[in-house]
């Protein structure tokens, strides 16, 4: 009976080591690449294909090490400087932090946020369900 366990929990063991549990709380800088209709902006005109081009431009220029925060103040839809502190599902957020809960992000927002490494940068892409707002270019930075 011990042995048949031991099996069974070295075979289980390469699950474990990929899992990897995501962090309590982040802090994310992001760009919005919203379009017309997206956002209750008047004076944004971009189409969604338009957005879309743009924001997988930007976000491959941020991968390559351009300056983020100069990315976010040139291209964001949403106010500079576009910093969030989350908290994660279950974890209360901390208010004298000024922290969001992530269950109150949009979900595909949130979802990139606490799988991103620090420093790391990811892109939620646009989806009426899970991304409503358009593009969001999103790194890591606590």
């Amino acid at each position: 009976m011990k042995k048949a366990i031991c099996i069974m929990l070295l075979a289980m063991l390469p699950v474990f080591v990929f899992c990897k549990k995501e962090p309590d709380r982040v802090t994310v800088q992001h760009i919005l690449i919203a379009f017309k209709g997206s956002i209750p902006k008047e004076d944004l005109i971009r189409t969604r294909n338009e957005a879309e081009l743009l924001a997988k431009e930007i976000f491959e220029r941020a991968k390559k090490g351009e300056d983020f925060d100069a990315l976010v103040k040139e291209y964001t839809d949403d106010e500079y400087p576009g910093i969030y502190k989350m908290s994660n599902i279950g974890i209360p957020p901390d208010k004298s932090k000024e922290e969001y809960s992530r269950a109150r992000m949009v979900k595909a927002f949130g979802d990139v946020s606490f799988k991103l490494g620090m420093n790391d940068i990811g892109l939620a892409e646009y989806d009426p369900e899970t991304s409503k707002y358009g593009w969001h270019i999103i790194k890591r930075i606590e």
